[in-house]
């Protein structure tokens, strides 16, 4: 059953309500990743970012330069917990670069 929203609850409270009740959390994840990678990237790695696809908690990492995703492959655990701790909880558990 629906739980009755009233007057008093902020909107902050009816948003999470929505998006919880509606099933629209990982869409809302998809878009945080995406907004996450550009910012925590940076212009040099975004210039050769192709996409990026959030499935469950594998991102994928889609890259044109062979020798930019090699260098990233070495850090995968630092990627993992950077944009965790920019999203502020554990969305991505894995990355893997194309």
């Amino acid at each position: 059953m629906a739980k009755r929203l009233n007057n008093e609850n902020t909107v902050g409270e009816v948003l999470k309500y929505i998006i919880k009740d509606n099933k629209l959390q990982s869409g809302m994840d998809q878009i945080s990743v995406k907004e996450a990678w550009k910012s925590l990237m940076g212009n040099g790695v975004n210039s050769y970012t192709k996409n990026v696809v959030l499935k469950g908690t594998v991102l994928y990492v889609e890259l044109t330069s062979a020798v930019l995703r090699e260098e990233l492959s070495f850090g995968k655990d630092k990627i993992v917990a950077m944009l965790n701790e920019e999203l502020r909880r554990d969305v991505v558990k894995e990355v893997v670069l194309r």
